[in-house]
């Protein structure tokens, strides 16, 4: 241990010691929020699991039909464990869901296939949709941004008044109308664009960009309806906090109030709302999807409810879950980022 002179004399004073410093704000938050979406996770997948054990039916009658003979149900059924104990079942998929392994598809193993996994039947479809969500997210962010702030800068005018009434009015339709909007424009009307988003498996979406405009401008209508006007409150509560008419007081010019100020506080609760939307954009596509009959994930997730996939809709379900805690944990830490008093609270 080192020992530094004292001031003014006395006996030499012990520096501090670096040993078990506590560890950085930032650090100690994600532990915390990781450690926490482990545990939202396990409790998501017991949910999953319960839930798609207590549907009626099964793979076996959904192949064989109602009046299947009883023995041939059952057989099947023991073939896909389904007469084990829930508990016993529920850790083995848990277990092999910890080691990547997401198990086979029931359907497929009904029909006597001895091996079907389940990750190359959905990468496809997961692939679709997450270039579908990114390329909204692209578009979605700074558009919200400019129109959100725009809209609070003009509180009270005519470019508020037009921006507030469009988005509410988007905001009240639902994607299946927007979509059927933009199909009798872009296809029946003017013959633009293709009705459907049809793809061939495994083929990359954007070399194909003009399947995906309609379904991106659906998502967009619907997602940037509401985030405008969540980033139009925030602006306009900062633009009344005092520092910023202390700023104005001052004579810094508008532009550099709006860049050092207003910008930046209103990004941070904004973080939150497109942490939302990409969720939604992720695991709430299933109607966009079905309408231009684009293959995402939220199409074979329907498609194995439908044919009792439960292998298939749990490793769906238990992906998305997965996908969601990582966008929040992330939007989390973005806010502690821009907002360094959060790093400093208990």
């Amino acid at each position: 241990m080192s020992a530094t002179p004292p001031v003014g004399g006395g006996e030499p004073v012990e520096a501090p010691s670096r040993v078990g410093r506590a560890p950085h704000p930032l650090r100690r938050f994600l532990i915390r929020r990781v450690a926490q979406g482990l545990v939202t996770l396990l409790v998501a997948s017991v949910v999953v699991f319960l839930a798609t054990s207590a549907i009626p039916g099964s793979p076996a009658t959904a192949i064989l039909g109602r009046n299947a003979n009883l023995q041939a149900v059952a057989e099947i059924n023991h073939r896909l464990g389904f007469d084990r104990p829930i508990v016993d079942r529920y850790l083995n998929w848990l277990g092999d869901a910890v080691q990547g392994n997401l198990g086979n598809s029931s359907v497929d193993i009904a029909q006597g296939a001895t091996s079907a996994p389940i990750w190359p039947i959905i990468r496809s479809p997961l692939a679709d949709t997450t270039t579908l969500a990114l390329v909204t997210v692209i578009l979605l962010i700074p558009l919200s941004l400019v129109l959100g702030v725009w809209s609070g800068l003009k509180a009270g005018r005519w470019q508020d008044h037009v921006i507030s009434t469009v988005t509410l009015v988007l905001i009240s339709m639902p994607e299946f109308v927007i979509g059927s909007l933009l199909i009798a424009i872009l296809f029946v009307a003017s013959r633009l664009l293709p009705p459907v988003s049809l793809i061939s498996p495994g083929v990359f979406p954007l070399l194909h960009p003009n399947i995906l405009v309609m379904p991106v401008l659906t998502l967009l209508a619907v997602s940037v309806a509401w985030t405008v006007r969540l980033v139009r409150v925030g602006t306009i509560e900062v633009l009344r906090t005092d520092y910023v008419q202390m700023a104005r007081l001052h004579g810094i010019r508008e532009r550099k109030v709006l860049r050092r100020y207003v910008l930046r506080n209103a990004l941070a609760p904004s973080v939150q709302i497109f942490a939302l939307s990409i969720q939604y954009l992720f695991g709430g596509v299933i109607i966009t999807e079905t309408v231009f009959n684009y293959p995402g994930v939220g199409s074979q997730l329907v498609n194995a409810a439908t044919s009792h996939d439960n292998t298939e809709v749990q490793a769906i379900t238990l992906i998305l879950a997965t996908i969601y805690i990582l966008i929040n944990i992330v939007a989390d830490l973005l806010v502690m980022v821009l907002v360094p008093k959060l790093r400093t609270s208990p």
